[in-house]
């Protein structure tokens, strides 16, 4: 994600959309650090000027945002949770690690469902999550099987 921000991706390919996995990784979780800290880049390096692409990105953080997040966290209501407060409800959408889990499959799809379906938000925002961000994305592309 830093490296496709970082080279002006966002810039260079504005409608281009990328589905990160993981919903980000540790980006949702570390927001401060990612803003504040690349916010600075390159006031404390002496070899190499960064002030003219942080100039032309503007703040990296705004094109963090830009992508869009998958669920695949295992099961995890908070990681979920972070991701949805980092990339907001239409930049979310569900994804699993199937097969790659101790039952092949069912274990992480079973977890992922039961921790969006714990979540505290409006159905229709679990529905954003489950069919509504990715049909849109593929521009209403096959039906998403009901979970």
């Amino acid at each position: 994600m830093s490296r496709m921000v970082f080279s002006e991706f966002f810039i260079k390919l504005p409608r281009l959309k990328v589905i990160c996995h993981h919903l980000g990784a540790m980006i949702p979780f570390f927001e401060g650090r990612v803003g504040h800290g690349w916010d600075q880049l390159g006031t404390r390096t002496a070899d190499e000027d960064y002030a003219p692409l942080l100039k032309k990105l503007g703040r990296p953080l705004d094109h963090f945002k830009k992508f869009i997040g998958d669920t695949s966290l295992s099961g995890s209501k908070a990681g979920i949770e972070c991701g949805l407060n980092f990339f907001g409800i239409d930049q979310v959408v569900f994804g699993a690690d199937c097969p790659f889990d101790p039952e092949g499959g069912p274990l992480f799809i079973r977890e992922i469902i039961q921790a969006i379906n714990a979540l505290d938000i409006p159905e229709a925002d679990r529905k954003k999550i489950y069919e509504d961000n990715i049909r849109k994305l593929v521009k209403n592309g096959p039906k998403v099987p009901k979970f």
